[in-house]
């Protein structure tokens, strides 16, 4: 067990989230769900009423919990998760695969998934490509990260 989880807060659509990710990366697994009770919530909670409360769940051994609950909170770029690819075709496939279906490209190797969460997708060993002159510069021109045009002279 982690010691410190991130919690994600999804607008009503968690199990299909989890679902979602699970889809994408390899080995990933459920661990646990929780329950809205059927009776005792309060007045925004009783769309829910025995619905998924929580879904915990592991990426890369990694465990997260979806909470499943309403629109009051939105993710944003202050928070993301770095994915440390060993090669071109491992961004290639991350990157296609979380901003499809509604996903989108950000610069510098940043993207969102369809849920708005932010993820970085880099190679393994950037900060050792960054250190070769003119890399940064290259970095700054990007979306997807090409590994070859960051390390071309």
């Amino acid at each position: 067990m982690n010691r410190i989880t991130p919690n994600l807060w999804f607008k009503g659509n968690a199990e299909e989230a989890v679902n979602f990710y699970l889809s994408i990366f390899p080995e990933g697994k459920i661990i646990d769900r929780s329950y809205y009770p059927k009776e005792g919530l309060l007045d925004f909670q009783k769309p829910f009423a025995g619905k998924v409360l929580t879904i915990s769940f592991e990426l890369f051994n990694q465990q997260f919990t979806a909470i499943n609950a309403g629109d009051e909170f939105t993710f944003n770029e202050s928070i993301s998760f770095n994915i440390s690819c060993k090669d071109q075709a491992e961004i290639d496939y991350y990157w296609e695969k979380l901003t499809a279906e509604g996903g989108f490209e950000s610069v510098c190797g940043w993207c969102k998934d369809k849920y708005g969460l932010s993820w970085q997708i880099n190679p393994e060993n950037i900060d050792q490509i960054l250190l070769k002159p003119g890399a940064w510069e290259r970095l700054l021109q990007m979306k997807k990260i090409n590994i070859d045009g960051l390390k071309k002279s």
